[in-house]
């Protein structure tokens, strides 16, 4: 009677009958392992970020009380211009700050102004 032998070829690994195949294990590189730990501690660190801010931020959103300004209408007459009112309605305050002021509140694009016109005046409370 004839045996046969089955002789693996050279450089293969002779594996016992009914074992699994053998998987390669995951190999991680410098750079791999850098990417794998670096990119979620910055995503999370960027997270953490952004919600501090966002718990921050309405903290600066009230901190002036709003400020009222009492005006009176005023109707300029002949001859008179914003620093003639200016001096008139607020003598003891900076001509200049009353101007910008009559400016701003009437949105006028200029300081010159028309006899007749109606312009609001700020006044002191």
């Amino acid at each position: 009677m004839a045996h046969a032998f089955a002789v693996p070829f050279a450089g293969a690994q002779a594996r016992p009958r009914g074992a699994q195949a053998h998987t390669a294990r995951l190999r991680l590189t410098r750079r791999g392992r850098l990417v794998l730990i670096a990119l979620p501690v910055f995503l999370a660190s960027m997270v953490l970020l952004a919600f501090i801010t966002g718990l921050i931020a309405p903290a600066h959103a009230g901190d002036a009380a709003p400020s009222v300004t009492h005006t009176r209408q005023v109707t300029l007459q002949e001859g008179q211009s914003l620093w003639t009112v200016a001096a008139e309605y607020a003598p003891d305050r900076d001509p200049r700050v009353v101007i910008g002021e009559i400016v701003e509140l009437n949105n006028l694009d200029s300081t010159k102004v028309l006899p007749g016109q109606q312009i609001q005046v700020p006044t002191a409370g």
